[in-house]
Protein backbone atom coordinates (compact mmCIF):
# COMPACT_ATOMS: atom_id res chain seq x y z
CA UNK A 1 0.00 0.00 0.00
CA UNK A 2 3.17 2.32 0.68
CA UNK A 3 4.22 1.68 -2.47
CA UNK A 4 1.44 2.59 -4.36
CA UNK A 5 0.48 5.65 -2.64
CA UNK A 6 4.50 6.79 -3.33
CA UNK A 7 3.89 5.85 -6.96
CA UNK A 8 1.28 8.04 -6.88
CA UNK A 9 2.33 11.14 -5.26
CA UNK A 10 5.26 10.34 -7.63
CA UNK A 11 3.04 11.05 -10.60
CA UNK A 12 1.08 13.95 -8.99
CA UNK A 13 4.64 15.36 -8.80
CA UNK A 14 6.51 14.99 -11.57
CA UNK A 15 2.86 15.89 -14.37
CA UNK A 16 1.53 18.90 -14.88
CA UNK A 17 -1.60 20.24 -16.56
CA UNK A 18 -0.47 23.58 -18.12
CA UNK A 19 -2.20 26.41 -18.72
CA UNK A 20 -2.33 27.67 -22.33
CA UNK A 21 -0.24 30.65 -22.29
CA UNK A 22 2.10 28.95 -19.74
CA UNK A 23 2.75 25.97 -22.39
CA UNK A 24 2.89 28.32 -25.09
CA UNK A 25 5.46 30.03 -23.32
CA UNK A 26 7.14 26.85 -22.71
CA UNK A 27 6.88 25.68 -26.02
CA UNK A 28 8.62 28.91 -27.27
CA UNK A 29 11.17 28.05 -25.14
CA UNK A 30 11.54 25.30 -26.61
CA UNK A 31 11.77 26.27 -29.99
CA UNK A 32 8.86 25.06 -31.09
CA UNK A 33 7.49 28.56 -32.50
CA UNK A 34 8.11 28.01 -36.29
CA UNK A 35 9.81 24.75 -36.41
CA UNK A 36 9.83 23.72 -40.03
CA UNK A 37 7.19 26.57 -40.63
CA UNK A 38 4.36 25.47 -37.88
CA UNK A 39 3.35 28.02 -36.02
CA UNK A 40 3.11 28.26 -32.16
CA UNK A 41 -0.69 28.36 -32.51
CA UNK A 42 -0.39 24.89 -34.25
CA UNK A 43 1.59 23.28 -31.64
CA UNK A 44 -0.94 24.32 -28.66
CA UNK A 45 -3.66 23.41 -30.67
CA UNK A 46 -2.56 20.43 -31.32
CA UNK A 47 -1.36 19.45 -27.32
CA UNK A 48 -4.89 20.92 -26.57
CA UNK A 49 -6.32 18.31 -28.22
CA UNK A 50 -4.22 15.52 -28.00
CA UNK A 51 -3.81 15.32 -24.02
CA UNK A 52 -5.67 18.74 -23.11
CA UNK A 53 -2.03 20.22 -22.00
CA UNK A 54 -1.43 17.41 -19.26
CA UNK A 55 2.44 16.45 -19.82
CA UNK A 56 0.98 13.16 -17.88
CA UNK A 57 -1.56 11.85 -20.01
CA UNK A 58 -1.77 8.56 -21.09
CA UNK A 59 -3.82 6.64 -23.64
CA UNK A 60 -3.83 2.70 -24.26
CA UNK A 61 -4.49 1.92 -27.70
CA UNK A 62 -6.32 -0.78 -29.70
CA UNK A 63 -3.18 -2.08 -31.13
CA UNK A 64 -1.39 -2.29 -27.71
CA UNK A 65 1.05 0.79 -28.40
CA UNK A 66 0.69 3.62 -25.75
CA UNK A 67 0.44 6.92 -26.34
CA UNK A 68 2.81 9.36 -23.73
CA UNK A 69 2.36 12.66 -22.82
CA UNK A 70 1.50 16.29 -24.01
CA UNK A 71 2.07 15.00 -27.27
CA UNK A 72 0.90 11.33 -27.05
CA UNK A 73 3.80 10.20 -28.86
CA UNK A 74 3.41 6.64 -29.55
CA UNK A 75 5.53 4.11 -27.93
CA UNK A 76 5.67 1.91 -31.06
CA UNK A 77 7.57 4.05 -33.26
CA UNK A 78 9.42 7.28 -30.87
CA UNK A 79 9.71 5.88 -27.68
CA UNK A 80 10.43 2.74 -25.45
CA UNK A 81 8.37 1.66 -22.63
CA UNK A 82 10.90 -1.74 -22.39
CA UNK A 83 7.45 -3.84 -22.47
CA UNK A 84 5.89 -2.87 -26.57
CA UNK A 85 8.60 -3.76 -29.10
CA UNK A 86 9.50 -0.43 -30.41
CA UNK A 87 11.28 1.45 -33.06
CA UNK A 88 12.10 4.13 -30.88
CA UNK A 89 12.70 6.60 -33.40
CA UNK A 90 13.37 9.44 -30.72
CA UNK A 91 15.81 7.31 -28.51
CA UNK A 92 14.05 7.70 -25.35
CA UNK A 93 12.44 6.37 -22.67
CA UNK A 94 8.86 6.77 -22.70
CA UNK A 95 8.57 7.89 -18.95
CA UNK A 96 10.37 11.08 -19.86
CA UNK A 97 7.72 12.40 -21.94
CA UNK A 98 5.89 12.25 -18.75
CA UNK A 99 7.43 15.23 -16.35
CA UNK A 100 6.38 18.64 -16.07
CA UNK A 101 9.70 19.88 -18.13
CA UNK A 102 8.64 19.45 -21.77
CA UNK A 103 11.91 19.96 -23.09
CA UNK A 104 12.07 16.00 -24.11
CA UNK A 105 9.09 15.40 -25.01
CA UNK A 106 9.17 18.86 -27.71
CA UNK A 107 12.66 17.32 -28.94
CA UNK A 108 10.76 14.44 -29.70
CA UNK A 109 7.98 16.13 -31.42
CA UNK A 110 10.76 17.69 -33.92
CA UNK A 111 11.77 14.60 -35.16
CA UNK A 112 8.40 13.56 -35.45
CA UNK A 113 7.58 16.24 -37.56
CA UNK A 114 10.82 16.16 -39.73
CA UNK A 115 10.12 12.61 -40.20
CA UNK A 116 6.05 12.77 -41.01
CA UNK A 117 4.90 16.46 -40.68
CA UNK A 118 2.50 17.45 -38.42
CA UNK A 119 0.22 15.82 -39.86
CA UNK A 120 0.90 12.65 -37.60
CA UNK A 121 -1.21 13.94 -35.16
CA UNK A 122 -4.65 12.50 -35.88
CA UNK A 123 -5.55 15.36 -33.31
CA UNK A 124 -4.06 18.09 -35.21
CA UNK A 125 -5.75 17.22 -38.65
CA UNK A 126 -9.45 16.77 -36.60
CA UNK A 127 -9.22 19.72 -34.51
CA UNK A 128 -6.35 22.60 -36.49
CA UNK A 129 -5.81 21.98 -39.51
CA UNK A 130 -7.15 25.16 -41.73
CA UNK A 131 -8.69 26.71 -38.59
CA UNK A 132 -8.26 29.93 -37.21
CA UNK A 133 -5.86 29.28 -34.25
CA UNK A 134 -5.32 32.67 -32.91
CA UNK A 135 -7.13 31.90 -30.24
CA UNK A 136 -4.59 29.58 -28.47
CA UNK A 137 -2.01 32.06 -28.19
CA UNK A 138 -3.96 35.12 -27.96
CA UNK A 139 -3.28 37.53 -24.67
CA UNK A 140 -0.15 34.79 -24.21
CA UNK A 141 2.56 37.85 -25.08
CA UNK A 142 4.42 35.74 -27.49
Amino acid sequence: MKALVFLLLLAVVTAKRYERCELARAMKANGMDGYQGISLANWVCLAKHESDYNTGAINHNSDGSTDYGIFQINNRWWCSNGKFPSSNGCKISCSQLLTDNISQAAQCAKTIVRQQGITAWVAWRTYCKDRDLSSYTAGCGV
